[in-house]
């Protein structure tokens, strides 16, 4: 089926990879039926960024100043003139040829991610433990099995996310976010197993400054859609502590001591809190409702 693309394409000082990777789009779009355009969106480049994109005859738009890579991405779909948009990064990480098989898949879901866990994944040491780590709470907070959470390539719908966009942040934790915020929602989102390759330049990820934002920005997201998956078990941590500590000064010292009944107290007012949250929640949930396919 005949469909009208935009290929976003954030860009920070990539003039390493950028105009391969805007080739290697070109290639595996010629063959398809698809309509498209590719949008570069420069994030205030200091090298040949901006020139190779205008050289390659893409649409290129320019940030006067440093706004992040998620601002970058909705730059671009802000501007795009399609429906269907397919986000990739300007590095040469990901396989440009995959593409036509994300928006075959489209059909039928809200948004396709190509899941680095095919053969060929070259993810720097570094990353990993921290990766995994974020990825299995994601897991438990979402309450689902994600593949990859953060993934720079995906396909999904433009007006679904323009509704998610006061969610979506401004760093690179935009890709975790509407992953968590299309699923939460009750859209579905497919996972296409891909290679991830080498990156073309230097990586402008701060392994732990990132990290941290990302951390923090899985719970937020989780608060924000399904709140009692953070407040709940909090709660029963400091309801149990608090009771086995009461239970124990009742019976070695025969007294209650006033952290007993603080953290009773406590687990009983994160649950109260946790509760209220989520009926919050559920009378603002139409505001991050994604459309069902």
């Amino acid at each position: 089926m005949q469909k009208d693309v935009t290929i976003v394409v954030p860009a920070h000082n990539e003039e390493a990879g950028i105009g391969q990777v805007l080739a290697d789009v070109k290639a595996a779009m010629a063959d398809t039926p698809h309509r498209f355009e590719i949008v570069v969106v420069d994030d205030s480049s200091t090298d040949r960024t901006a020139e190779i994109a205008r050289e390659s005859g893409v649409t290129l738009y320019q940030h006067s100043f440093r706004r992040g890579y998620g601002e970058a991405l909705k730059t671009g779909i802000r501007i795009a003139r399609s429906n269907v948009i397919v986000t990739i990064d300007a590095d040469g990480t990901y396989p440009c040829d995959v593409i036509p098989t994300l928006l075959a898949k489209l059909d039928g879901v809200a948004m396709v991610v190509g899941a680095r866990i095919g053969a060929n994944v070259n993810i720097p040491f570094l990353r990993r433990l921290p990766k995994l780590l974020l990825l299995r709470l994601a897991n438990y907070l979402a309450d689902a099995k994600i593949p990859d959470l953060n993934s720079g390539l995906r396909v999904f719908h433009r007006e679904d996310a323009l509704r998610l966009f006061r969610l979506l942040p401004s760093g690179f934790s935009f890709s975790t976010t509407i992953t968590l915020a299309m699923m939460q929602s009750g859209a579905g989102v497919e996972y296409v197993p891909i290679d991830y390759h080498k990156r073309f330049g230097k990586s402008k990820i701060h392994p732990i400054l990132d990290t941290k934002r990302l951390l923090f920005q899985i719970v937020r997201m989780v608060i924000y859609v399904n709140p009692l998956k953070v407040f709940f078990p909090i709660s029963i941590v400091l309801f149990v502590v608090g009771a086995a500590k009461l239970a124990f000064d009742i019976v070695q010292n025969q007294n209650v001591a006033e952290l007993s009944v603080l953290l009773i107290m406590g687990g009983i007012h994160v649950l109260a809190i946790g509760l209220l949250a989520d009926l919050v929640n559920r009378r603002a949930a139409d505001d991050v409702a994604v459309r069902r396919p």
